[in-house]
C-alpha cells in the first residue's frame, strides 16, 4: 500500500479470539491502524477454555509473524505434548507419545494465556469491549456500517469477520448456517488434580489422554495451574440433555445417565466421569456446510470458524491464526483493500475447503481410536 492508503482504510476486525488478535497485532507491526469489537464487556467476561496445541507450520507461524514467537515458549509447556491412550476396560496405557526433550512441533498453552499474550501486545484501545454486533450494512465497495446491539454504528472501509461459529459478519456474505454434527461434548473440570485427585493425574499424566469405545470417548487435557478438562464425546440428540432430566445443574442425573452408557468401563477411567468438581458443561459441536464458499467482497472477509467452522479435530484455532496472518501480510502489501481480499482469499479459501471436505459428515473421528487427539477446546 501507499502512504497514503496506510493511514486511510478504517479496518474493523470482529471477533477478539485468537484469529482477530493475530491480525490486529500483525497489522499493527506495520502501522496499519485496526479495531477489534468484541461482544464480551471486558476481557475476563468468559472463561476461555482449555488448551490449545500450537503447531510449527501454522499457529507459531503466526506468531513469528506477531513478533511474539518467544514469549509464547515462555509460557508454553512442551511437556504436555505427551499423549496416552488408554484401554477403557484395564485402564492400561496402550498407546504414548512421549516428546523429545527438544520437541516443539505442537506446545501445548492455555487459552486464556494465549488470549492474554496477545491482548498485551495490542496497542492501548484497540479492542472495543461490549460491542455486540447486530448487522453489517452498505454497498459492497464500501463503506460498510457496523450496527452495535446498543444502537451505536460506525463506517468503516473493511470488515473482517473473526467471530467465530456463528458469526455476524458472515451473514453479510454467505446465507451458510452452522449444522449440528450429531456428536456432542460434555465438559467436566477437575481443580487441583496432582492433591485433590492423585490417581487421575497418574493415569493422565503431563499432557492428554483419550479413552474410546468407538460408541463413546473420554478426553483428558491438562492446563496450568494443575486444572485438568475432560470431554464425554458420544453420539446424541441435540435436546439430549433436557430429554433425560432436565437442568444441567443435575449433576447427579446427569452422571447417573453416565454411568450407564459407560457400564463395563474401568472404575479407574470413570473417574474422569464421576469425580469432577461442579456442573457439567454441554458443547454440541456444529460445522458449517461443506464446501463453504462465499461470492467476493471488496469490502468483507472472513477468517477462522467464522469462514470454516469443521469438527475440533486440531486445526481450529491454528488455522485461524495462519488465516490471520495470510490476511494481515496480503493488507500490508496490496495496493487497495480488495486486491488484498483476493490475494488471501485465493489461498485461503482452497485451503479451508479441502480441510472441510475431508471431515465432511465424519465428526465420528472424534470417537475413534485415533482421536480426539489433536482437540481443538472450545
Amino acid at each position: 500500500m501507499t502512504a497514503k492508503e496506510r493511514t486511510d482504510p478504517r479496518i474493523a476486525i470482529v471477533g477478539a479470539g485468537p484469529g482477530g488478535l493475530t491480525c490486529a497485532r500483525i497489522l499493527q507491526r506495520h502501522g496499519i491502524a485496526a479495531t477489534v469489537y468484541e461482544r464480551d464487556a471486558h476481557e475476563l467476561g468468559r472463561n476461555q477454555g482449555g488448551s490449545l496445541d500450537l503447531h510449527e507450520d501454522d499457529g507459531q507461524l503466526a506468531l513469528r509473524e506477531a513478533g511474539l514467537l518467544d514469549e509464547f515458549f515462555r509460557l508454553a509447556r512442551c511437556d504436555a505434548q505427551e499423549m496416552r491412550v488408554i484401554d477403557p476396560g484395564t485402564a492400561t496405557v496402550i498407546g504414548h507419545h512421549v516428546p523429545e526433550d527438544d520437541e516443539t512441533s505442537a506446545p501445548e498453552i492455555d487459552r486464556g494465556q494465549l488470549r492474554d499474550l496477545l491482548l498485551r501486545s495490542l496497542q492501548p484501545g484497540t479492542v472495543r469491549w461490549g460491542a455486540a454486533l447486530d448487522s453489517v450494512t452498505g454497498p459492497d465497495a464500501g463503506p460498510r456500517t457496523l450496527r452495535f446491539r446498543d444502537g451505536s454504528t460506525v463506517e468503516v472501509d473493511l470488515v473482517i469477520g473473526a467471530d467465530g461459529a456463528w458469526s455476524r459478519v458472515r451473514t453479510a456474505v454467505s446465507a451458510a448456517t452452522p449444522l449440528y454434527s450429531g456428536v456432542d461434548f460434555l465438559e467436566a473440570w477437575f481443580d487441583d488434580v496432582t492433591t485433590a485427585h492423585p490417581d487421575l493425574a497418574e493415569l493422565v499424566g503431563p499432557g492428554s489422554a483419550m479413552a474410546s469405545d468407538t460408541e463413546g470417548a473420554l478426553f483428558a487435557q491438562r492446563s496450568s495451574g494443575d486444572h485438568l478438562r475432560v470431554y464425554i464425546v458420544r453420539r446424541r440428540p441435540l435436546d439430549w440433555m433436557e430429554a433425560f432430566s432436565g437442568p444441567p445443574q443435575d449433576t447427579t442425573g446427569i452422571r447417573q445417565q453416565l454411568l450407564a452408557e459407560y457400564s463395563g468401563w474401568s472404575p479407574e477411567v470413570l473417574r474422569m466421569i464421576t469425580d469432577n468438581d461442579g456442573e457439567y458443561v454441554d458443547r454440541p459441536l456444529f460445522v458449517l456446510p461443506a464446501p463453504h464458499t462465499w461470492e467476493p467482497s471488496a469490502s468483507i472477509t472472513l477468517l477462522g470458524d467464522a469462514a470454516h467452522l469443521v469438527p475440533p479435530v486440531g486445526v481450529g484455532v491454528n488455522l485461524a491464526m495462519l488465516d490471520a496472518a495470510e490476511l494481515a501480510l496480503a493488507i500490508v502489501s496490496s495496493d487497495s483493500v480488495d486486491a488484498a481480499l483476493r490475494t488471501y482469499e485465493a489461498t485461503m479459501v482452497p485451503r479451508s475447503v479441502d480441510i472441510a471436505l475431508s471431515l465432511d459428515g465424519h465428526a465420528d473421528y472424534l470417537l475413534g481410536s485415533d482421536g480426539p487427539a489433536g482437540l481443538d477446546a472450545a
